[in-house]
């Protein structure tokens, strides 16, 4: 399977960003079954502190609140309305910050154990230091969404620490279109380039030894703790649902059994099984939620005979793999496959 496409498949975002664009949905009035709907998301699953969203997950649920609501922006707004809480032990660490530059070195170091499709790298310029967001992988139809978010929560952010100093901010962005303009305007008080090469924040150098208001050295170093405690677990690939379902995405061939997937991570089967119930699920829901999501992806992203899907996913009989499609997505294989070429 292309590289390119498994990685879209892959855990990478905190829940916490779905629950909050769903809940802004259902403040515009939207029932949960209107949000959730053609997204194959349910709002249990965001719940699950160890169900990091694919970019594809969240992905089908961005294109369904644009197809409710037909505004563009939302992830900008998103990022403003946030409370700096919301981002758990990384906004507490920023918060407590002592001045600008600690923070801007909190951000940059800690940002993946909240989102791992981009890394934030400083520069020193003559009178400035800019952040760069750079893409780790093609974010594709979320760029506009994930770089508003992040804009609005950077914001957010020095709002909280340094009040009253946002409008000095200088703000480029890889993207132009005429609705974005005066959404990011009206939301949005420092100056902005738009269909720049790139993503990145300048602040003036003065601002950087300021003391932030919210300075708490004790909170400072319990919620750095915290942080170095969930890169150390993410640079081990997560929580064990989250390596194992990456396993799998990675698998080439026929997938193993929960016994050879025990061992491959030097832990008897009886650890797995109670590891994984910790963290709410089971291997065999890994497995299946890889069969389905790879399922989907191949039949509307590749011209795959239905059969080799099939036999891809481990199912030697094409009838049966058909069934459980149906009971994935209400519709047989072949039915979706029309209803994609439509």
């Amino acid at each position: 399977m292309d590289p390119v496409a498994t990685e879209r498949l892959k855990p990478g975002i905190h829940p916490t960003y779905s629950r909050l664009l769903c809940a802004w949905l259902q403040g515009q009035g939207y029932a949960q079954t209107d949000i959730f709907s053609g997204t194959r998301l349910q709002w249990a699953e965001l719940v699950n502190e160890h169900r990091y969203l694919s970019l594809d997950e969240l992905s089908r649920l961005i294109r369904r609140a644009r197809e409710l609501t037909g505004l563009q922006g939302v992830g900008l707004e998103l990022g403003c309305a946030t409370s700096v809480s919301a981002h758990g032990p990384l906004g507490y660490a920023v918060v407590s910050s002592a001045t600008l530059a600690d923070m801007l070195s909190v951000l940059e170091r800690f940002v993946s154990i909240r989102i791992r499709w981009v890394a934030l790298t400083l520069t020193q310029e003559p009178d400035a230091v800019r952040l760069d967001v750079v893409e780790t992988v093609a974010l594709e139809d979320c760029q506009e969404f994930l770089h508003g978010a992040l804009l609005g929560t950077f914001v957010q952010m020095v709002r909280a620490v340094m009040p009253n100093q946002t409008a000095r901010l200088a703000v480029a962005l890889p993207f132009s279109e005429p609705g974005l303009l005066a959404r990011y305007s009206g939301l949005l008080d420092c100056p902005m380039t738009f269909g720049a090469p790139g993503f990145s924040i300048s602040l003036p150098r003065d601002l950087l030894a300021m003391p932030c208001l919210t300075a708490d050295a004790a909170t400072h170093r319990n919620a750095i703790r915290d942080c170095e405690h969930q890169l150390a677990t993410l640079q081990r690939g997560g929580p064990l649902s989250q390596q194992i379902s990456i396993a799998l995405l990675d698998q080439v061939g026929e997938f193993p059994t929960m016994e050879v997937m025990a061992e491959r991570f030097a832990m008897s089967p009886r650890s797995l099984i109670r590891k994984l119930k910790a963290e709410g699920t089971s291997y065999q829901q890994q497995l299946d939620a890889v069969r389905k999501d790879l399922a989907l992806w191949m039949l509307q992203e590749t011209a795959m005979p239905i059969e080799q899907i099939a036999e891809r996913l481990g199912y030697q009989d094409t009838s049966n793999f058909s069934r459980t499609f149906r009971r994935w997505f209400g519709q047989t294989p072949l039915a979706m496959r029309r209803d994609v070429g439509a």
